[in-house]
């Protein structure tokens, strides 16, 4: 009886339901995606916020002595053909390329989220919103940016305006196709029923059901929002040719590719680089975020 009791008594084994250890590593082993994206972008940042002291030199002073010169101890990345050190502009073009790529993300998603809650919601409002979104939403996100810098000028914030305006009703349908699921929810009658506001029940009750799938897409909408200021800069229509980023750094050795592939081959690889790591924090916090993914974990 008493060799019964200390068995009981003895240390109680781990349930198998729990949660098991936590901490930044317990996250990086269970999460190894979304960990490896984070420290990709961090990388990136810390990159591009230090590059005055990573060895830099004023990347749009031209010497003309030094044009084209192949990548060597004196000229990490090469030079282009004004001989500007491609290193120096390919470490600052990356703060516009972030900037620029999580500022669109930001806008788009807070923009959209606003629109497409009232949408879904609203059935008068939906019939009008809507109808403006797919007039937005014909036309190529390319071709409307272009338009809009045309309007406006190229500048920083041109560019900001002409990559949003294009992602914003990519973002309104995500969200008003989750509103149009929940309004008709019991705990949204009930709460309509207990005389609650319009604007208490959409921020109360129908906006955190969508914070888990507009995270993904904020995500998304930072990835393409860094390729199109890229494509734009390649274009000749993004930032000015003195405010250096990865896509106009690109345009300017395209037309020496031949002889000077080093002006492409660099931007190209920081470019790819946060577009990949982008796309893996995407992936992994759609399966983070995912509830039947968190129930077979």
């Amino acid at each position: 009886m008493s060799e019964a009791v200390a068995v009981a008594e003895g240390p109680a084994a781990p349930r198998a339901g729990g949660r098991g250890p936590r901490g930044p590593m317990a996250f990086v082993r269970r999460h190894p995606t979304v960990a490896l994206g984070l420290a990709l972008i961090a990388v990136m940042a810390a990159l591009s916020t230090l590059a005055p002291h990573l060895g830099t030199v004023d990347p749009i002073r031209f010497s003309p002595a030094q044009r084209m010169r192949p990548p060597s101890d004196r000229f990490w990345f090469g030079t282009d053909s004004f001989g500007r050190d491609v290193y120096s502009r390919t470490m600052y073009g990356g703060r516009i390329s972030l900037i620029i790529g999580f500022s669109v993300a930001l806008l788009a998603t807070t923009a959209g989220l606003a629109i497409g809650l009232v949408a879904g919601y609203l059935r008068t409002a939906d019939a009008i919103l809507m109808r403006l979104m797919d007039g937005l939403m014909a036309i190529p996100s390319i071709l409307l940016a272009i338009a809009i810098i045309a309007i406006t000028r190229a500048s920083v914030r041109g560019v900001l305006l002409a990559i949003t305006v294009p992602e914003i009703p990519r973002v309104v349908r995500l969200v008003r196709g989750v509103v149009l699921t929940l309004r008709e929810q019991p705990y949204v009658e009930a709460t309509r029923a207990l005389g609650s506001g319009i604007p208490r029940i959409l921020v109360r009750h129908l906006l955190p059901n969508t914070l888990a799938p507009l995270t993904v897409q904020a995500t998304y909408i930072c990835a393409v929002a860094i390729l199109i200021e890229a494509a734009l800069g390649f274009l000749g229509a993004g930032t000015p040719p003195e405010i250096p980023s990865w896509g106009n750094i690109m345009a300017e050795g395209r037309t020496n590719f031949q002889v000077g592939p080093w002006m492409i081959l660099f931007p190209g690889t920081f470019l790819a680089v946060v577009v990949l790591a982008v796309n893996l924090v995407g992936d992994g916090l759609r399966d983070l975020l995912d509830p039947r993914f968190a129930r077979r974990l």
